[in-house]
């Protein structure tokens, strides 16, 4: 598979009255055609920031891309994202890259009709016409498993329930077969079942459209049955990177073994305890000069305190940036 999107380097800042958020320091990563890719870590660690950063979706101000590349090897060739103009990254934004966000009522407009949405996406993007494009959009509503397509066309947001919103939103997201479809915590809002029935509707769609994923999350036990690739964030920061699998049963950063120790488990007994993560995550207005996690891990040392660690290989598509060896007991000779 050929790489159809790759990330070096990207900083990303807000500059308030408060001071300056470092949101995004330094996250490279890629993305191979067809795959799904989870990005995780707790709140305000940079994920969803990274991603609207790509997109031109950051307000500007207090916003500010400082650095980085965003190639994106799309229909016109290899395009550097963050160079584009507002025009060309709109062409960019729901032709080949679709978004679905955490909250579907807030992204669908409550005064228009969710067949009139998709069918304005295809209009725009595709040059359909009216009659193609309603055409094309009971197919979609239909793809995306909502019942009565046709009389469905006709409804408001506000008719639907939050899982049929849900997917409302991806049909608007896949309406124009794009190359990547960014998720933003789809499921947050959602049921256990309607999660579980969300997933398995990226699953089919990925397999049908070979669309790859970005999917965002908080949770690693949503992403265990959709991710091949896991790129853990921190403060901000990619800490570690690795086939799910391998992440899943040999982590390498204390980080990770923290979000994977509070998943609950099925053979757990009533008197044990879900374990936490001690501390909270780093405050971003300052400026990190040392490891963001060493305040809360176990096996933090003096090289912790004096810099900040870089992401290096531990394994086969394995990458951590930590000093301690977890699986040798010590510290690096790095």
């Amino acid at each position: 598979m050929s790489k159809i999107l790759e990330i070096k380097d990207l900083v990303t800042k807000f500059y308030t009255l408060d001071g300056v958020v470092n949101a995004v320091n330094g996250v490279s990563f890629d993305l191979e055609e067809g795959e799904t890719l989870a990005v995780v870590g707790e709140s305000g660690s940079g994920k969803s920031v990274t991603m609207m950063s790509l997109l031109g979706l950051i307000p500007m101000p207090p916003g500010k891309i400082e650095a980085g590349t965003a190639i994106f090897n799309g229909d016109k060739g290899s395009l550097d994202l963050l160079q584009l103009s507002s025009s060309e990254l709109r062409d960019i934004r729901g032709g080949q890259i679709g978004f679905v966000f955490q909250d579907p009522i807030s992204t669908l407009n409550p005064i228009l009709t969710v067949g009139e949405q998709i069918s304005e996406i295809l209009t725009r993007h595709k040059g359909m016409s009216k009659d193609e494009a309603h055409k094309r959009t009971i197919k979609l509503l239909t793809q995306v498993g909502i019942p009565d397509p046709e009389l469905r066309y006709k409804s408001f947001p506000f008719q639907f329930s939050g899982g049929m919103r849900q997917r409302v939103v991806i049909a608007i997201a896949i309406a124009c077969t794009p190359k990547i479809i960014i998720a933003d915590e789809p499921t947050t809002a959602l049921d256990v079942t309607v999660q579980a029935q969300i997933v398995d509707l990226f699953k089919r769609l990925r397999e049908a459209l070979g669309v790859a994923v970005i999917w965002i999350a908080h949770d690693l036990g949503v992403v265990a049955g959709i991710a091949e690739r896991v790129l853990v964030m921190y403060g901000g920061r990619p800490v570690e990177i690795a086939p799910v699998n391998d992440l899943y049963e040999n982590p390498q950063h204390p980080y990770t073994i923290g979000l994977l120790s509070a998943l609950p488990r099925m053979d757990a007994t009533e008197s044990e305890r879900l374990v936490s993560i001690k501390g909270s995550p780093p405050d971003l207005l300052l400026s990190q000069r040392h490891c963001p996690f060493a305040w809360r891990c176990d096996y933090a040392f003096d090289r912790c305190w004096e810099e900040i660690p870089s992401l290096i290989t531990v394994g086969e598509q394995h990458q951590a940036s930590c000093f301690y060896d977890l699986a040798k007991g010590e510290p690096r000779d790095v």
